[in-house]
């Protein structure tokens, strides 16, 4: 059997060029494959590629009735239904750590961004606000880094990677995950004690139906008035909703977001904010860290067809 491999998310076509060489790829360009494909042309799938947080449930396993391994390119997995996979005998793999550097260097990037209101500045210079010492409320001075309290709430490779890299901004930093870790900043007891010390939530927590709008009006109103939020996870964790509410009515100071409920997330009340600075999810959306996915799916579609062990497996 040829080592066929449906691409099920919908991926740029220079980004399967490096896998396209080493397989044979069917690309369902963001659709279900029976749509895009005869039945006969997708008996000879294997495998597959998927982006970890498109939903991928048993009617599209089913489909392809060969199917023995799912390899999320990426870190996440969270749309892959693995009761389903583990129903059927599918091995689910992923690329984890491969984009944590340029995750959490995003996520330092949206702190400074809004913290220190990167955006209203660049648009009060830009329409002449500064040369004519145009008086503007947004440009008041606001607290710096040094003695700021920076909660990371999920410490994984990319919440190592965000706790590192803002302790060398001299500030404080806690911690909380489902269990301790052997890093040298404070573990907080539970994610309300975070969220109640700190000064900037980072989120870095691994998204499941157990984290689903975790962060919540209440949360938000914990953070408080001088408190901001970062989300480089998934949407889901944080009640999209509250949180345009908290960040209209001042229950917080700003947010920082790579990642939305719905994704692409079209202009809405939410982007209209000047205290929020949002990007679309281009966390791990750099040169090295496709490489270093890519490098993962080849692996695990190379150890898959050859029988072997998967290199980057996942046990959900």
């Amino acid at each position: 059997m040829a080592d066929k491999v449906l691409i099920y998310s919908r991926f740029p076509k220079t980004l399967m060029k490096r896998i396209g060489d080493r397989f044979d790829l069917l690309d369902a360009a963001g659709k279900k494959p029976a749509e895009a494909f005869s039945a006969d042309e997708l008996k000879d799938v294997r495998a597959l590629i998927t982006a970890g947080g498109q939903s991928l449930k048993g009617d599209v396993m089913d489909s392809l009735p060969n199917l023995g391994a799912i390899i999320c390119y990426g870190t996440g997995y969270d749309g892959v239904d693995f009761k389903a996979a583990s129903e059927r005998k599918i091995v689910v793999a992923n690329s984890p750590g491969a984009n944590a550097a340029s995750v959490a260097d995003l996520a330092l990037t949206l702190m400074l961004a809004v913290t220190r209101r990167i955006l209203p500045a660049d648009q009060y210079l830009r329409e002449g606000g500064w040369s004519s010492a145009k008086p503007s409320p947004l440009m008041s001075p606001l607290p710096g880094n040094p003695g700021r309290k920076i909660g990371v709430y999920g410490m994984g490779e990319i919440g190592r990677k965000i706790a590192a890299r803002v302790a060398a901004f001299e500030t404080e930093v806690a911690y909380y995950s489902r269990s301790k870790h052997d890093v040298p900043y404070e573990y907080m007891s539970s994610l309300a004690a975070l969220v109640e010390w700190c000064d900037v939530l980072m989120i870095a927590v691994r998204a499941g139906p157990d984290t689903q709008h975790i962060i919540d009006a209440d949360m938000l109103k914990k953070l408080g008035p001088s408190g901001y939020v970062v989300n480089i996870s998934r949407g889901s964790v944080i009640d999209q909703q509250a949180l345009l509410a908290a960040l209209t009515d001042k229950t917080i100071a700003g947010a920082g977001l790579d990642v939305f409920e719905k994704e692409p997330h079209a202009p809405d009340a939410l982007t209209a904010l000047p205290n929020v600075v949002l990007t679309p999810h281009i966390g791990g959306h750099t040169l090295d860290s496709h490489l270093g996915m890519q490098d993962c799916v080849i692996a695990n579609l190379a150890a898959f067809y050859a029988g072997k062990p998967l290199p980057y497996p996942v046990h959900a």
